[in-house]
């Protein structure tokens, strides 16, 4: 018999300690979100996510019902009874289903009925204020699965993401190049050019695989599993390989590197002496340095290359 019963809200529409409200689903966001499960594996679990989003959540041994979004589900949802609502988004009308569902206890965010906005429950202040204060997100040195977990009232002692997908692969390439962003911050992504040019280098020693499974999520599962390396831009498949237990290697431009926590899976490569203004910015075009690379480009492909040999040699990985 199950505990209590829990209703997480987290659709992937906006992003949990950023600013942004989108109607592209961040899967990133909802995958790393599951390590709140870890808080309620004795709980009865339901969560409500946007169907896109779905194979990030199919097969959670910690989720006892997937909802997909839509009007039959909230309806559904307003019928019931729960004893803890957890609502991640700032989406208004996601934040009014949250103030609507039956439940003793409510945490994430509200809204405000007055200002049509977001607004915080207990715990969650510092969330939404870093949210909408860029100064104030800039000095915060907490990771996100800390603040996540602030939000619910609990403190984060090292609990991991939970993926319910079971890879099929086995380790086929030394290294996969995840070098793809997507459209609504193309910043984030280090230039193809200087890929290529890290392909020229590493590929005399190790064997390379470039992203596959672009148009099925199951497909990029299976292919980040098969590789013994990642190199990754700050993206979805970055939270999938340290969800796989893979190392990884980060390139970071305009986010924050300080919010990722890599399980003693991986390493951040990012510019140090950045005196920026506008970081992390949130801008179509870079600002400091005027090209359409963004700083992400300074980034140099020896100092990648000098880490994949250090992981390899570290971690004692088998060549090709």
């Amino acid at each position: 018999m199950k505990k209590h019963k829990i209703l997480i809200i987290k659709v992937g529409y906006s992003e949990t300690l950023d600013a942004e409200i989108s109607t592209i689903t961040s899967f990133g966001d909802v995958l790393r979100s599951t390590v709140l499960l870890n808080l309620y594996k004795e709980d009865h679990v339901t969560w409500l996510v946007d169907e896109r989003a779905l194979p990030v959540l199919k097969g959670n041994p910690y989720i006892d019902r997937i909802l997909i979004y839509n009007l039959t589900s909230v309806l559904q949802l307003q019928a019931e009874h729960f004893d803890t609502v957890i609502n991640l988004e700032k989406v208004p009308g996601l934040c009014a289903l949250a103030d609507s569902v039956n439940a003793w206890r409510r945490y994430g965010f509200r809204l405000d009925v007055n200002s049509g906005e977001a607004e915080a429950y207990d715990h969650s202040h510092d969330a939404l204020e870093g949210c909408r204060d860029i100064d104030k997100k800039r000095k915060r040195e907490a990771y996100w699965q800390e603040s996540l977990f602030e939000m619910v009232g609990a403190q984060w002692k090292g609990e991991e993401y939970v993926l319910g997908y079971k890879p099929k692969t086995k380790e086929q390439h030394d290294i996969g190049f995840n070098c793809q962003v997507g459209d609504k911050w193309p910043l984030k992504g280090w230039p193809m050019a200087s890929w290529k040019q890290l392909e020229a280098s590493a590929g005399k020693k190790y064997s390379i695989s470039w992203q596959q499974g672009l148009h099925n999520m199951e497909d990029y599962f299976e292919w980040i599993n098969s590789c013994r390396l990642l190199i990754s831009n700050d993206s979805f498949g970055l939270h999938i390989a340290l969800a796989l237990k893979k190392k990884v290697i980060v390139i970071f431009g305009p986010t924050r590197h300080r919010e990722i926590y890599f399980y003693d899976s991986g390493k951040a490569l990012h510019l140090k002496d950045l005196d920026c203004e506008f970081f992390p910015c949130r801008l179509d075009t870079c600002q400091k340095y005027k090209d359409k690379d963004g700083c992400i480009a300074q980034i140099k492909v020896a100092d990648v290359m000098s880490e994949i040999d250090k992981i390899f040699i570290k971690d004692k990985l088998v060549l090709k």
